[in-house]
């Protein structure tokens, strides 16, 4: 998909962080915007500083969760701006703790806001794009965590993992079946986000969290991940690299190299049937 201009992009988590990222570089395409997001005060924000930029745009509150409320964004869409070109799922949460501490809350907060909101938003928006039989686009943010494993983040690295071969599956399929829409992954390192202050949005009902921070053994290791995040990689660089992949109709967005050698060891490892290792990400 190479002509932007005009087109409508829908984009979830999009008050923050790497999801007001995608949306500041659709609207620098001519793009009209949906801004979806589950933190009110922040997505009301965010459309109005889109909108100081000339950009048409609209903001609806969304739990990606809840599969009525992506529905409710998709009739929300269609009633604004029509058929959708670009659909970024991009939400996303993450909880910490040892496998076997995660509580059914940990679990359920993360598998329905990453996982779930991804299966939300594809069965929601994907139909209508393909039936619209113009060319479209689906990125689905997952990470590196969707390609690697490390301890105290089992929750977070299964839904990533998910993420990656659903969005592997749905590219195989569209190019089967002679779709005219492509899909890519989004599999970043290290981003200037506020993920790890993701806490803010839990739902109440969900609040039963494991205290993986209270373990001094990994003290040390949050510190070292909330520092990496802090000094990660800008949001608009992110977007730039999502932007030229959508061009390309190019699957893979890795947008930091420096994770290659291991996911090619990790890999390596697997092949041969070699025992996982601990390697510091970080």
């Amino acid at each position: 998909m190479k002509d932007l201009k005009g087109k409508v992009a829908v984009i979830t988590g999009a008050a923050s962080g790497i999801g007001f990222g995608l949306a500041e570089r659709a609207a620098r395409e001519g793009m009209r915007v949906v801004l979806a997001d589950v933190e009110t005060g922040a997505l009301r924000d965010a459309e109005g500083r889109l909108r100081a930029t000339g950009c048409e745009a609209i903001s609806v509150v969304t739990d990606v969760a809840n599969r009525e409320s992506v529905e409710a964004l998709r009739d929300r869409t269609q009633q604004a701006f029509g058929g959708v070109h670009l659909l970024c799922n991009n939400a996303g949460v993450s909880a910490a703790g040892m496998t076997w501490e995660l509580t059914h809350d940990d679990w359920t907060w993360v598998l329905g806001v990453n996982l779930w909101g991804v299966i939300n938003g594809i069965r929601a928006f994907v139909p209508g794009m393909i039936a619209g039989n113009e060319e479209g686009h689906v990125v689905n943010t997952a990470s590196m965590a969707g390609l690697l494993a490390g301890p105290g983040m089992s929750a977070y690295n299964a839904t990533k993992h998910a993420v990656v071969t659903n969005s592997e599956s749905m590219y195989l399929e569209q190019v089967s079946t002679g779709a005219r829409v492509r899909t890519s992954v989004l599999c970043p390192g290290f981003v200037s986000t506020r993920i790890m202050d993701c806490e803010r949005n839990r739902p109440a009902q969900l609040s039963d969290a494991a205290q993986f921070e209270r373990r001094p053994e990994f003290e040390a290791i949050g510190d070292a991940v909330r520092r990496s995040v802090a000094s990660g990689m800008p949001p608009a660089e992110v977007a730039e690299q999502v932007f030229t992949a959508v061009r390309e109709e190019r699957f893979w967005v890795l947008t930091h190299p420096n994770f290659g050698p291991l996911v090619t060891e990790r890999f390596k490892r697997t092949t041969s049937g070699e025992n996982p290792v601990v390697r510091s990400l970080l």
